[in-house]
C-alpha cells in the first residue's frame, strides 16, 4: 500500500510545499547561474523513468560552456568550476526536479534516472531499477553516489526495488541530508562527476 498509495502522494504534497518554501532559494540560484554562466539557466534532458517511458528531468544548470580553441567544449571537470561547482557541492542543481516530483516523472527516493543511451548497455537485472521511478536521490546515493563503480550503484538500485518501504525511505532521506551537508560521494576521483557506463564486462568482451 505505501509503494502505490501512500508514496505517490507523499511526494507530490511534499513537492508542492517545498517548491513553496525554497522559492527564494531557486531565485537566488537561477540569478546566480544567469549573471555567471548566462542562458539557459535550468538544463534539460531526455531520461528513462518508470518503466522505461522517457520524460524531461530538471536541473539547474553547472557546467559553462567554455570550449578549446578548435571550438570543442572543455572536459566536465574545467567546465565544473565557481558558482557552478557550489551549486553542485550543495546539490542545488537537483531541486528542479521537484516540478518532476510534483507532475508523478520521479519521486524523492528512487534509481537516479540516466541517460536513455544506457538503456542497451544494462543485462536484465540491471534493467529492474526502472521498476520503481526514478528519484532525486536513492539508496546507491547515499551509498557512496558518484564515488562508487556502476556495478555496485545498480546493484543497490536493485537491491531498493526489492526492499522499498516507508521506513527505508525515511533513512535514505536522513542521510542524504548527512551526505550533503559533509560534501561526501560527490565525485569519483579524478574526475568531476561519474564517468560515462560503457555496458558491463560481459558486453564489452562481445563487441570486441
Amino acid at each position: 500500500m505505501y509503494k502505490h498509495l501512500f508514496k505517490p502522494l507523499f511526494d507530490r504534497l511534499g513537492a508542492f510545499i517545498l517548491l513553496i518554501l525554497f522559492a527564494p532559494v531557486l531565485i537566488v540560484v537561477a540569478i546566480c547561474i544567469f549573471f555567471t554562466m548566462g542562458r539557459p539557466i535550468v538544463f534539460t534532458q531526455k531520461r528513462p523513468g518508470y518503466k522505461e517511458n522517457i520524460f524531461t528531468i530538471y536541473k539547474f544548470r553547472t557546467m559553462s560552456d567554455a570550449r578549446n580553441e578548435k571550438g570543442e567544449l572543455l572536459s566536465d571537470e574545467l567546465r565544473l568550476k565557481g558558482v557552478g561547482k557550489v551549486i553542485r557541492g550543495l546539490s542545488l542543481d537537483e531541486l528542479p526536479q521537484l516540478i518532476n516530483v510534483l507532475k508523478g516523472e520521479m519521486s524523492f527516493i528512487g534509481p537516479r534516472p540516466l541517460l536513455i543511451e544506457y538503456l542497451p548497455l544494462y543485462n536484465a537485472e540491471q534493467k529492474r531499477r526502472h521498476n520503481v521511478l526514478p528519484g532525486i536521490t536513492g539508496w546507491a546515493q547515499i551509498n557512496g553516489r558518484n564515488a562508487i563503480s556502476w556495478e555496485q550503484k545498480f546493484s543497490y538500485d536493485v537491491e531498493y526495488v526489492d526492499t522499498l518501504s516507508f521506513w527505508k525511505d525515511l533513512k535514505i532521506i536522513f542521510l542524504t541530508v548527512k551526505k550533503v551537508l559533509i560534501k561526501e560521494g560527490i565525485s569519483q576521483e579524478g574526475v568531476a562527476t561519474m564517468e560515462k557506463f560503457l555496458g558491463n564486462p560481459t558486453q564489452k568482451d562481445e563487441h570486441e
